[in-house]
């Protein structure tokens, strides 16, 4: 209670700049806020739905097991990534075959690619975890750069604040400290909202910094299962 009368008393008591700079750091943090609150919702469902996957994907016989019997729709995440590579693949396939598959008659020994079909789909998978990486890490750039922003807004407001207190110390001729402390205290304030805004959004991105590596993390170990599974399946031909 004391120190919001005091911030309320500071920001009252501070110049234009202090208060315009007060009031940007205050949309800073609804923004870095709301955008904190969006990630964690969306990296908590990603999570769930990539164990969800997992788990269901590590039951199947074969590769094309998951694909052939849920046709998955969904675009994003881990059953993105797989589904865009079994496209990618059947693409590859011939016609017959892939009619034999797709309807879940014995086609595995005529479904062989050559090394170089593995890797277009391996290129294929590669760039689909990219785009997902991508999307997963959106938005944790916003919430960095508020954070580091915060308390550089806060030192300039000081500064500018200081500059204003002893440039009224030298227009008046004295160094009366009840004349001067209000415009220090005032001054003081830019920073301590800037601190109290960077100090929990530090925390709070520095936890959904690490949601975002594990789940990269299982994506790219996904990845290399997936690719290996491929190419035991259908690689035979040679190059």
């Amino acid at each position: 209670m004391i120190l919001a009368n005091s911030l309320i008393n500071g920001f009252l008591g501070s110049n234009f700049m202090g208060q315009a700079i007060v009031i940007a750091q205050l949309l800073g943090s609804v923004v870095m806020v709301a955008t904190i609150i969006g990630k964690w919702k969306e990296l908590s469902f990603v999570g769930m739905a990539t164990r969800r996957f997992l788990r269901d994907f590590s039951m199947g016989q074969d590769v094309l097991e998951y694909y052939l019997q849920r046709r998955p729709s969904v675009t994003t995440g881990l059953e993105g990534i797989y589904k865009v590579t079994c496209e990618r693949l059947l693409k590859l396939l011939a016609p017959d075959v892939r009619s034999l598959l797709v309807g879940r008659q014995d086609g595995s020994a005529a479904a062989a690619l050559t090394a170089r079909e593995i890797e277009l789909v391996r290129g294929t998978c590669d760039h689909a975890l990219d785009e997902e990486e991508i999307r997963v890490e959106r938005g944790m750039g916003l919430v960095a750069t508020i954070v580091a922003l915060e308390p550089m807004l806060g030192l300039l407001g000081t500064v500018w604040g200081v500059l204003d207190a002893f440039a009224v110390m030298g227009s008046a001729g004295s160094a009366n400290l009840a004349t001067i402390a209000p415009s220090i205290s005032a001054a003081l304030v830019t920073t301590v909202v800037g601190l109290l805004i960077a100090i929990p959004g530090i925390m709070a991105h520095t936890h959904l910094n690490a949601k975002v590596r594990s789940i990269t993390s299982d994506m790219e170990g996904f990845e290399d299962e997936l690719m290996g599974r491929l190419a035991c399946e259908f690689q035979g031909r040679g190059a």
